[in-house]
């Protein structure tokens, strides 16, 4: 089989609006969440957010592009134009047709639809944007991106909620292992942060108020948990066939082994043990690694009661006597649930953790929980050379997958 390596990485989030700036917010512990400057929140009983703070797309793209571009868009190409950048790549016209796109979101374009919403419905105005199915539909991201780096391979959109982005790039890892691509741009894009869906979250009562602290407000594993906090951003990884790789001489900056997918078929909002563990041990499977090699783990670690204890539970029915030596840490405490985008947004932080051999804290850590009982790397970086890594993205619906990455040596 093919081997797939990782060699260009790009990150647009709260906590930085590139790779290097946005794994050193992590490793120093500073959290993205602050109070909502988009629209006014003071109705709503959650005002906090993990935005990207200042963002202003005309720093970014031409008044007439940005007619066809939802936010969640603008991100992804953002993020992808850095994982081009960073990978030093000049694809041919040869190459075209076997370099492919596989993007992820939860939600398409939130914003051009709660626009379009307010305006046919509180406005009474009957004629929306020309643009407004372009902008919403959830493939937007993938198709801008193949038509910016002039990709003609597959080209695919993955919508399976908060594991969206780990299946976008479970699928791109397996178009290159198994001969359909030799260069794929994946990763995961969403724009939550607006005033509906907001409301539709706050119905949920799973999101932390934290309006008196934002910074502190998502504390995963931590006894003192009240709920996720919503983010947004993108994150876009270049997976290259491994020879191609080497004949071009890019930099490597990981190796994706393996991927697990799995459906709980249980509940549409409660998580399982089984389903969840299934995942992690395809992953291992395919990789071909012991449980007992793996030094780290990227966590779902929504911060809501139910998600940490059953994730906990899970990785002691797969790795078993080897879970209490795992570092573990949710990164979600500081760049937010970014729904879609968060499978990639981790991945990038688990590759990163690989390659300088730091890994980054669990934040807002205060207080022990008898039900998360393993290493969460609490508030502190620790530096620790990692071998064989995951990141798990689990969701609702019971959607779940597993991404392995190792050390480039």
């Amino acid at each position: 089989m093919r081997r797939v390596v990782i060699t260009g990485m790009g990150v647009f989030s709260s906590t930085g609006r590139d790779r290097h700036s946005f794994f050193e917010s992590l490793v120093q512990g500073r959290s993205g969440v602050r109070r909502i400057s988009q629209f006014d929140s003071s109705s709503l009983s959650i005002q906090i957010a993990a935005e990207i703070d200042g963002y202003d797309p005309n720093d970014y793209f031409p008044s007439k592009r940005l007619d066809m571009l939802d936010k969640f868009a603008q991100f992804a190409l953002i993020a992808a134009g850095e994982a081009m950048e960073s990978s030093g790549i000049t694809v041919s016209d040869e190459e075209r047709p076997r370099f492919g796109v596989v993007m992820g979101s939860g939600l398409g374009g939130a914003g051009s639809y709660d626009a379009g919403y307010h305006n046919l419905y509180a406005k009474q105005i009957t004629r929306l944007h020309p643009y407004t199915i372009p902008r919403v539909m959830h493939n937007a991201a993938t198709s801008h991106i193949c038509m910016e780096f002039g990709a003609q391979g597959p080209a695919l959109a993955t919508s399976t909620a908060c594991s969206s982005s780990g299946h976008a790039i479970a699928e791109a890892f397996h178009l290159i292992k198994f001969g359909l691509a030799d260069m794929v741009l994946s990763g995961g894009a969403d724009a939550p942060i607006t005033y509906g869906v907001m409301r539709c979250w706050e119905a949920v009562r799973i999101l932390s108020s934290g309006n008196g602290n934002p910074a502190t407000a998502c504390r995963p594993f931590s006894a003192d948990r009240k709920g996720m906090v919503i983010g947004e951003g993108a994150a876009v990884l270049l997976l290259e066939e491994l020879d191609h790789a080497i004949k071009r001489g890019a930099t490597i900056y990981g190796e994706v082994a393996g991927c697990g997918m799995s459906s709980d078929a249980s509940h549409i909002t409660q998580p399982t043990v089984d389903g969840p563990a299934r995942a992690i041990r395809m992953a291992l499977a395919e990789a071909g690694v012991a449980p007992q090699e793996v030094d780290y783990i990227n966590a779902h670690g929504t911060g809501t009661r139910l998600n940490d204890a059953t994730e906990t539970q899970v990785i002691k029915e797969v790795f078993r006597e080897h879970a209490g030596k795992l570092a573990i840490s949710s990164t979600k405490s500081m760049h937010g649930h970014a729904m879609g985008a968060t499978g990639a947004i981790e991945l990038v932080a688990t590759v990163m953790a690989l390659e300088r051999g730091v890994i980054p804290p669990t934040a807002n850590y205060a207080q022990p929980d008898p039900e998360c009982d393993l290493d969460y790397v609490p508030n502190q970086a620790r530096e620790k050379r990692i071998r064989v890594a995951i990141s798990n993205s689990f969701a609702f619906g019971g959607l779940n997958a597993v991404l392995l990455v190792r050390r480039w040596e």
